[in-house]
């Protein structure tokens, strides 16, 4: 199983920008993925996770600005995300994990993890 993901740059506070995460190996059957991040000097920290059958579920302070959406077709995931802050800026990592967990914000949950990628939001 391996996780691409791609999307992440410099933008504006207040601007957008869209993250992807290719999902190769398996499918979204009875899958969970999602992403985290890590801001500079500060530990990693969940976003966004789904799985199938699941709703999606969102740390507090992205609520209403990042959604969460998979292409099955495309076995991708994409981070919407919206009305960015500077506080935002971290790298992103798309992870996965077989089944669920009712511990869904625990990056130690996860067994698969992309590359991560690089958003700065700054002026």
């Amino acid at each position: 199983v391996q996780l691409q993901a791609s999307g992440g740059g410099l933008v504006q506070p207040g601007g957008s920008l869209r993250l992807s995460c290719v999902l190769s190996g398996t499918t979204f059957s009875n899958f969970g993925i999602g992403w985290f991040r890590q801001a500079p000097g500060k530990d990693r920290e969940f976003v966004a996770v789904t799985g199938s059958g699941r709703p999606t579920y969102y740390k507090n302070s992205v609520k209403g600005r990042f959604t969460l959406s998979r292409d099955t077709f495309k076995k991708t995931v994409y981070l919407q995300m919206n009305s960015l802050m500077p506080e935002d800026t971290a790298v992103y990592y798309c992870v996965g994990r077989n089944g669920w967990t009712i511990r869904f914000d625990a990056e130690n949950e996860y067994t698969y993890w992309g590359q991560g990628t690089l958003v700065t939001v700054s002026s």
